[in-house]
């Protein structure tokens, strides 16, 4: 079922600044929990909520899906504009024309328990790149996949029995960057070639990594540690910055499953968006400058 706000609380969208760190806000409901937010090459912001996608702009205009079973919070946009990615309920990807018109199935029949969730696609948008769930001897197992966009094999990139998430890209197209417990708790990696590199390592649980389309930073989001997976209405969840100089913090907010769970950087890779999920009269987040 798709997610709601409970009494009291408002969807907020906002957009950061990279060089200066102060977020502005964009949107605001009280009435629908969005989520998710990702951009348009043309810089469009969209979001998804109540099992459908919808274009910001003055408000939530819906994005038509062509059919496709009410999506979740994992979607994404190919480099050309044309084509919008999306998760299902039914637990399988489709490709949708942004502009409307009926959907298509992507991913493969991998068994009756097996489910796709997308998070990336390849800079010249061929390939797609997504988390893999499959129940083991009572255990939810993910690992990291890719499958053609047009439609074809799927290929594991990775396979053990950590917990992994995220994954995405990089803008060479020759990393995918992922969170992954196989450092004890979540942490940031990326793979290649089926070698995984370590990004971050600290005491607080990191999830989503989100690499500018520069390759200037990677933003994520930070939970408080002993976070077990990616939970909702968490206090202190903070919005971060990877740099080769060190990490950032940008924002501290309440949140966190549907703050910024896709590729969310502006095309120019200037400034990225997410979302907080406030309750009452509390403040929505903090920034850094």
């Amino acid at each position: 079922m798709p997610r709601t706000l409970r009494p009291g609380q408002r969807s907020e969208l906002y957009v950061v600044d990279v060089a200066s760190g102060v977020s502005r806000l964009v949107f605001s409901s009280d009435d629908m929990l969005f989520e998710a937010p990702n951009w348009t090459p043309g810089g469009e912001l969209i979001v998804n909520g109540n099992g459908r996608l919808f274009r910001v702009d003055d408000g939530l205009v819906e994005i038509e899906l062509g059919g496709v079973p009410d999506i979740n919070n994992d979607h994404v946009v190919s480099p050309d504009g044309q084509t919008v990615y999306v998760s299902a309920a039914d637990g399988h990807l489709y490709a949708v024309p942004f502009t409307g018109g009926p959907g298509r199935r992507v991913s493969n029949d991998r068994g009756p328990d097996f489910r796709h969730y997308l998070h990336g696609i390849s800079p010249d948008g061929t390939t797609l790149a997504y988390i893999g769930l499959e129940p083991v001897d009572g255990r939810r197992i993910t690992n990291v996949w890719t499958v053609p966009a047009a439609g074809g094999a799927d290929v594991q990139i990775t396979d053990d029995e950590h917990a992994d998430d995220g994954s995405e890209y990089g803008p060479d197209g020759k990393w995918i960057y992922f969170n992954s417990e196989r450092a004890g708790h979540a942490q940031l990696f990326r793979i290649a070639d089926g070698v995984a590199e370590q990004l971050t390592d600290d005491e607080r649980v990191n999830w989503f990594p989100h690499p500018a389309p520069d390759g200037s930073a990677v933003a994520y989001v930070s939970f408080p540690p002993g976070t077990e997976g990616h939970p909702a209405d968490i206090d202190d969840v903070r919005v971060r910055l990877l740099t080769p100089d060190g990490i950032r913090e940008l924002a501290t907010l309440f949140g966190g499953q549907g703050t910024m769970n896709v590729p969310s950087w502006a095309p120019d890779s200037t400034a990225f968006a997410y979302v907080a999920y406030p309750v009452g009269g509390s403040a929505a987040l903090t920034n850094s400058l």
